[in-house]
């Protein structure tokens, strides 16, 4: 979700803004499948495909810890990486109990000036508002999130994790990608969670999502040179475009009335997002190899002003994803309050997704302030 910054610990590193385009795009996917009933939001991947914005988050974060990084735990600083991501998991939490605060305000601001309660029931607030001193305790534990506010909290865990992870990649990188395959497999075949609040578990399983945040972690630590020629073959490719086309075929009978044979639709559902469900791995990793051939590293268009805003949305996650999240619940509400026609679901999606561009720019901006400032000269003492 959110730039891993080095801190003083790796050396000169060169950013691929294919990873900030992808996460860009990935922030208006996001706000725009956060918006019911919003016709904008048939661009977003999840209605051609398995997968959607979470495998490309989840995976990208694995990949820029494992960049960021790798340079440091191959000197033996792993203390010193240890330190800086326990700080970048304080960071995380703070924001989400801000962004959840303010979240709770906006939707029970909204509830009582539309005299309407069906928001507290939609975003699973209402038990909050009857029972805060209740609630408050569970979601300081993370344990109650509201609709919408999954993401974060996995991303917590996936980073508190990081610094085992990345002292098993420093020694046997390939060994620990197993492991976490085998994790994977166990903690699917027993049901292994984080408990929620006031039942069930986790939507986003985190002891399932840590397999594609290594697999990112693999990648961006080097190891990823290994298969890059596997990757690059003409027979990898051929399978990558078939499966795509397998789940384009498959996700189009969820909008259209086809018959799908039986014995496939016992093979394929339940299609399992909240334990990373292997239908949706494999599709994520179909369309990253497909993205990979198509756009290189040096691809000259990354630099071109037309991909400018979505990269400048990409390169600040965090913020946006927060900024998002009150997008999408403002568009909702404004949406149900003049019965929004295709037209008003036009604007307010281009509306939110132009809003998302200005503040990334703005935050850009403040970047490019100088940190320190020089001290003003001392005034040299008048002689008689």
């Amino acid at each position: 979700m959110a730039d891993h910054e080095d801190g003083g610990l790796v050396g000169p590193e060169r950013r691929d803004l294919r990873l900030d385009l992808v996460r860009g795009i990935g922030q208006w996917m996001v706000f725009l499948d956060h918006v019911p009933y919003d016709v904008v939001s048939w661009l977003t991947l999840r209605n051609y495909g398995f997968s959607d914005a979470a495998e490309f988050f989840v995976f990208i974060s694995g990949y820029t810890a494992g960049f960021v990084y790798a340079p440091a735990m191959r000197h033996g600083q792993f203390l010193a990486v240890a330190k800086r991501l326990f700080k970048r998991v304080w960071q995380l939490y703070i924001a989400h109990i801000f962004l959840f605060l303010v979240f709770i305000a906006q939707i029970a601001r909204a509830a009582r000036r539309s005299d309407n309660p069906m928001y507290g029931d939609e975003y699973n607030i209402f038990l909050f508002l009857e029972h805060p001193d209740v609630m408050i305790g569970q979601a300081l534990l993370l344990k109650f999130k509201p609709v919408d506010l999954d993401v974060l909290p996995l991303y917590i865990v996936l980073v508190l994790m990081l610094p085992i992870i990345l002292f098993g990649m420093a020694r046997r990188p390939n060994w620990c990608l197993i492991g976490s395959a085998i994790f994977l497999a166990l903690s699917r075949r027993y049901d292994w969670n984080l408990p929620s609040f006031p039942g069930g578990n986790w939507y986003f399983n985190p002891f399932c999502w840590q397999f594609l945040f290594v697999i990112g972690v693999w990648c961006g630590f080097g190891q990823g040179a290994q298969i890059a020629k596997l990757i690059r073959s003409r027979a990898v490719l051929i399978a990558a475009l078939a499966w795509i086309a397998f789940s384009f075929g498959i996700v189009m009978t969820w909008h259209f009335p086809v018959k799908t044979p039986d014995w496939l639709i016992h093979i394929i559902y339940p299609l399992d997002k909240s334990d990373l469900d292997m239908f949706r791995l494999l599709h994520f990793l179909a369309l990253a190899v497909v993205f990979v051939r198509l756009v290189p590293q040096d691809w000259p268009h990354l630099k071109s002003p037309y991909f400018r805003p979505i990269i400048l949305v990409g390169q600040n996650s965090l913020p946006i994803f927060c900024l998002g999240v009150f997008l999408s619940f403002a568009a909702h509400w404004f949406l149900a309050q003049v019965n929004g026609d295709v037209f008003a679901q036009v604007l307010v999606s281009f509306g939110g997704m132009l809003a998302m561009v200005v503040v990334a720019w703005l935050l850009n901006k403040f970047k490019e302030l100088p940190d320190h400032f020089a001290p003003p000269e001392t005034a040299q003492p008048s002689t008689a």
